[in-house]
């Protein structure tokens, strides 16, 4: 067996190793990608970064994942509109990971696989004194958990960085709805909500079935295990659950002592053959399924829904997975803040062409129509040029943000990765993101307790 099953079964027993740390010059960024089982490793390569390596050095088992990555990296490499020019070094084989740690061709560990595994994968770069970027969720239950704080302590004294890459914080209409949270004469000051109307709230709607960089994205079977992705309500709603930390307390450090969960529940999208078939390319399911087989197809409980109090403030985080988007459409979003002035919406429904926009909703009896006209001058333009706000109502106005803002999802990785990069060349992470990273798995792992407690039989 390899050594690599040794180590992380003993990985929570290990304390941190006397490792000499690496000191990154800005230019001297060297990635390994590690066991590449999510398209989000590729993702994190669709752009050319300035100070990093062209080099990747890809170290996983052999397989269709490893493929897939390799054949996305040579499709960004081969096309027409800014080509990228990554050159791969693979290290395929059973002990994948022991060769990477003794070998240490690289600085920094791009993780995006199996869910499982990522904890593990995580704690053992860090012992080695290597950098972590990974994809979300780093944890996906309560053992998993125990393993991240350790992870954390374990990087702090090695002098490395452990990032997970929260593209949503990029999200166009999302930094907006942002923005305008903290111009008071705007927004006021967040409302403290209610059970029934939480002071924030974010659902997320996705699909099995999608294009990714312009082909039909094939999912690994496992992806559909969830003792292997992760339910729902730990996996997507990492992004939701770290939006509400991010938009309602910004630059706050958030003590997990003032998190409360107060109800979660978890449900399935049932898959029928045909449609995992074309998911994934397979003729059948892989046994490891069968005990989520109904006559009606493949029970997936990816779709998940908490309420709880954070730092004295109801918020709700909802996901839910759908087969496929109807077409025009794509994944969605919905969110809300409420403030003592004015909501903070923002809508992906018909009636924006299912694209995400921004509304600004004033609390009865609150003028707002000269405030936001010279808030939209003097503050939104100065960070968002060309941004209007167009009157829908006496209590509504519709933000029209211009086209050039808005990148896409899949660009987002590059901003993300320039950020992850900046920390590097600085040496540190601003210093809420790891308490509140703590505080994010904390708040997902106590909803998936309680989730499984309140739909057992």
């Amino acid at each position: 067996m390899p050594l690599l099953c040794f180590c992380l079964a003993c990985g929570e027993k290990k304390t941190a190793e006397n490792v000499e740390p690496q000191l990154l010059n800005p230019k001297e960024v060297k990635l390994m990608v590690l066991d590449p089982g999510h398209f989000h490793a590729a993702l994190v390569c669709k752009t050319m970064y300035t100070q990093v390596d062209t080099l990747i050095h890809v170290f996983a088992p052999e397989g269709p994942e490893v493929q897939d990555f390799l054949s996305k990296i040579a499709s960004y490499n081969t096309r027409q509109d800014a080509p990228t020019a990554w050159k791969p070094k693979t290290y395929l084989g059973p002990d994948y990971f022991n060769t990477m740690v003794a070998q240490k061709p690289g600085n920094v560990v791009v993780i995006a696989g199996k869910n499982s595994k990522k904890i593990d994968y995580i704690l053992e770069a860090v012992k080695a004194g290597l950098n972590v970027y990974a994809d979300k969720p780093l944890v996906i239950d309560p053992q998993g958990f125990k393993k991240l704080k350790m992870a954390f302590e374990i990087a702090k004294k090695n002098d490395v960085l452990i990032y997970d890459i929260m593209t949503e914080r990029f999200e166009v209409t999302t930094a907006m709805q942002k923005l305008f949270s903290t111009l008071p004469g705007i927004f006021g000051t967040l409302l403290n909500g209610t059970p029934n109307d939480p002071a924030i709230s974010k659902e997320s709607i996705h699909h099995f079935f999608k294009y990714v960089s312009g082909q039909p994205l094939v999912r690994p079977p496992w992806f559909f295990d969830v003792n292997e992705e992760g339910e729902g309500i730990v996996d997507v709603t990492t992004h939701l659950v770290d939006l509400v930390q991010w938009e309602a307390f910004p630059g706050q450090i958030i003590d997990t002592t003032n998190i409360e969960m107060i109800h979660a529940k978890r449900w399935p999208t049932v898959l029928s053959k045909t449609q995992f078939q074309n998911v994934t390319g397979l003729d059948d399911y892989p046994t490891y399924l069968n005990k989520e087989l109904s006559k009606e197809g493949l029970k997936v409980f990816s779709n998940g829904e908490m309420l709880y109090k954070i730092n004295g403030k109801y918020a709700k985080v909802s996901v839910i997975w759908n087969y496929e988007a109807p077409e025009g459409t794509g994944d969605t979003h919905f969110s809300i803040m409420r403030g003592t002035k004015s909501n903070l919406v923002i809508k992906q429904g018909k009636d924006e062409d299912f694209l995400p926009t921004l509304y600004v909703e004033s609390q009865e009896g609150t003028d707002l129509e000269k405030s936001l006209q010279v808030a939209i001058a003097n503050v939104i333009n100065v960070r968002f040029p060309g941004t209007t706000a167009e009157k829908m109502s006496d209590s509504q106005w519709k933000i029209t943000i211009p086209d050039t803002f808005k990148i896409g999802h899949e660009a987002h990785f590059a901003q993300v990765t320039q950020n992850y990069l900046k920390y590097l060349e600085k040496g540190n992470l601003p210093d809420w993101e790891v308490p509140n990273m703590i505080a994010k798995y904390y708040t997902t792992v106590a909803a998936y307790k309680m989730a499984l407690e309140t739909s057992a039989p």
